[in-house]
């Protein structure tokens, strides 16, 4: 708050910050970080609604390995998604809180990125949400980039070296700041716990 007054204003309106009230299980959350590439909140939430319906309620490696593209389909993801995710179920043992807690930010995003359809967005969520890692910003982040755009130049696009040099007034807490902008953004669709 002392760093950043704009910051300062969004913490006093949204209150306490809960980005890790509630644990996160890592397969689960990869599979959501996959289904929310690049689309709505909102339409991220319908989509995984609707596959986990289709897998028995969970989200899990076996059952989506043993499911046909068909079901994938027609849970609403695309043909590529529905790849990334099956790919992600067959390199589960690597994607492991065990396996990638020891690792630092750029060991354990190398090791997430390395599975096809994890890119440095996804790897960042699950910097962010499973790993609780601190200092975290998602420059490929759409929602993140354009809010910093309205509340810092007035809806003008900032280039990278002027959002990073925002974001850098945050650190080594661009994670927490990152819950805020979001939560400003998405209001009550996003998934705050």
């Amino acid at each position: 708050m002392a760093a950043d007054e704009v910051m300062a204003d969004l913490i006093a309106r949204l209150g306490d910050c809960t980005l890790w009230h509630t644990p996160r299980e890592a397969f689960p959350t990869l599979c959501s970080a996959i289904i929310g590439q690049q689309i709505s909140t909102r339409a991220a939430a319908t989509v995984e609604a609707r596959l986990r319906e289709a897998l028995g309620g969970q989200l899990e490696a076996r059952a989506l390995l043993r499911a046909d593209e068909a079901t994938l389909r027609g849970a609403g993801l695309s043909t590529a998604k529905a790849r990334y995710l099956r790919a992600l179920a067959e390199a589960r043992d690597t994607v492991t809180v065990d396996a990638l807690q020891p690792l630092d930010d750029a060991a354990a995003t190398k090791q997430l990125t390395a599975i096809h359809g994890i890119g440095p967005w996804t790897a960042e969520m699950f910097l962010i949400f499973v790993l609780q890692r601190p200092d975290v910003f998602s420059m490929g982040d759409v929602g993140l980039r354009n809010m910093i755009n309205r509340l810092y130049a007035g809806g003008a696009k900032l280039d990278a070296r002027a959002t990073r040099a925002i974001t850098e007034r945050w650190a080594p807490w661009r994670s927490i700041a990152c819950w805020y902008l979001w939560r400003l953004t998405d209001g009550d669709d996003g998934v705050w716990q």
